[in-house]
């Protein structure tokens, strides 16, 4: 049996010593400033587009891998006899998922497989480990499939963005929605709904309130969490992240808790202080 190998693009957020560790394939998105092109995770870092954008008043804009990217990603392990999963970003939100596909065809049949995670961040991440782990087991690419397209409407992806600027330099809110907000100190809680960012409730108040909010949010369905593995994932909010990362191991049965950091792209689109736990549901 061939070995499989596990691909994602850069918006998984996977720890960077998880992805060298498990031998995880990323291809990165870009970053666009103007005529600047900067590979995500490679040529910028999240404080260095804060910087850029801070400095320039406006959002970059980002882009999918072409399939030639793909192409020249996937190639090395096809040539050393390995299967490929690819677990990409939603189809809702980006072309990422079908230029991967138009890639995968110009390989021979089964070498390359193209999986739509309908999520973001490290809710592609929940998935990319589950296969990870899978393929150690000697699981063949089917098997892997099919646990994928059973885990994939389980997993639960939510995040509160601390401020409106990113959504209002991004054409997602109005000048006043944002000036309002801000007054109000008004936050908005978004969820991955049906593969969609989708916002499902603002919260009003102190810092302290929201992250209360986003906590209590999880632990309503400790009951159901599948035990094995939590993220909380944050741009630039480090001391939040590890606050609930120490509530969350003690108030859950999770084998771990973990925190990732969010890169160029989904901090592009969210502004800095965001922050989301993300966890997968039992198997019934």
């Amino acid at each position: 049996m061939r070995t499989i190998r596990i691909f994602a693009d850069s918006t998984c957020d996977l720890p960077a010593a998880w992805v060298q560790e498990y031998g995880i394939g990323i291809v990165p998105l870009y970053v666009t400033f103007d005529d600047e092109m900067y590979k995500d995770g490679l040529d910028l870092t999240t404080p260095e587009l804060y910087n850029k954008v801070a400095k320039s008043g406006r959002l970059p804009k980002t882009a999918a891998p072409s399939p030639a990217d793909f192409i020249q990603a996937f190639t090395p392990a096809v040539q050393e006899g390995q299967q490929i999963i690819y677990i990409s970003l939603s189809s809702e939100l980006s072309s990422t998922y079908q230029n991967a596909l138009i890639a995968a065809a110009e390989f021979e049949e089964d070498q390359v497989t193209v999986f739509d995670s309908r999520n973001l961040s490290t809710g592609i991440g929940l998935l990319v480990m589950k296969a990870v782990k899978a393929a150690a087991e000697g699981r063949s690419v089917a098997e892997i499939i099919d646990l994928l397209e059973t885990t994939r409407p389980l997993v639960e992806t939510e995040f509160v963005i601390d401020s409106l600027d990113y959504l209002y330099k991004g054409g997602r809110c109005s000048g006043m929605q944002n000036l309002v907000g801000s007054l109000l100190k008004i936050r908005p809680v978004i969820k991955v709904i049906d593969g969609k960012m989708t916002p499902v409730s603002k919260i009003r108040g102190s810092r302290e309130k929201v992250l209360d909010q986003l906590l209590n949010n999880a632990l309503a369905q400790v009951d159901d969490m599948d035990n094995d593995l939590i993220f909380i994932t944050h741009s630039l909010a480090e001391d939040d992240a590890i606050h609930l990362q120490q509530i969350l191991k003690s108030k859950t049965k999770a084998r771990e808790v973990a925190i990732s950091d969010a890169g160029c792209v989904i901090s592009s689109h969210c502004g800095a202080k965001t922050i989301g736990i993300l966890y997968t549901k039992s198997i019934q």
